[in-house]
């Protein structure tokens, strides 16, 4: 009980620090980038808006590869990519870049979905009315997708949780490195079990917020 105390002591409070700062670095990206290839694949897919076929394959493309890619070997893939971003390979700082990548193919997947759930008559009612391009995105896709645009970030950041634990493989540090380094390799169980409460609660604490800005969006 006392080694727990002490291990609690000089290491929860780095090991919290460090996964704030991979999380919401890489949060910050994968929403930006996220939003943005999710946008490009649903205009381009759609007759109505800027459909082109090869942009939106090479974009498919792109994010399927990355979706396809376990993150334990995406970390060991890009690390010189990491390397040069970064200028170094360890540390939260450099487990943000495969963070980010991962994440960002992920959400934008989720935001393509988002915009395709927004009723197709919608769209040429706005076109009916002369609307432009920009206007369209600007006042109906992203207003009529908005809720579902929270629920996806809120899920990519749930993602980006788990994704922080593995983050230790190449010395990234968090609360999930924590978990192994003492929970499983050195048996030391109450750390385990302390973790896996924190993460639990982050969890389901980022969920309820998340849910309760998307129906407050969506009763609007």
């Amino acid at each position: 009980m006392n080694e727990t105390l002490n291990i609690i002591q000089q290491y929860l409070g780095k090991a919290t620090y460090e996964t704030f700062q991979m999380v919401s670095i890489s949060l910050v990206v994968a929403t930006i980038l996220g939003i943005i290839i999710g946008l490009l694949l649903y205009i381009t897919s759609n007759p109505l808006l800027l459909e082109n076929k090869v942009i939106n394959i090479i974009s498919s493309t792109l994010v399927n590869i990355l979706r396809s890619i376990p993150f334990i070997i995406l970390l060991v893939v890009v690390i010189p990519l990491t390397k040069i971003i970064v200028g170094t390979t360890i540390g939260p700082l450099a487990a943000t870049v495969p963070l980010s990548l991962s994440a960002t193919a992920f959400n934008a997947r989720l935001i393509e979905g988002a915009f395709s759930e927004i009723k197709i008559e919608t769209i040429e009612s706005s076109i009916a009315t002369g609307a432009s391009l920009l206007l369209i995105i600007r006042k109906v896709l992203f207003v009529e997708a908005l809720p579902s645009i929270i629920r996806a970030i809120t899920v990519t950041f749930i993602s980006l949780i788990g994704y922080s634990a593995m983050a230790g493989i190449v010395g990234g540090g968090g609360i999930g490195d924590l978990a192994i380094q003492f929970g499983y390799y050195r048996y030391e169980t109450g750390i385990m079990i302390i973790t896996v409460v924190m993460l639990v609660v982050i969890v389901q604490f980022i969920q309820y917020l998340g849910d309760k800005i998307s129906r407050a969006i969506d009763h609007q």
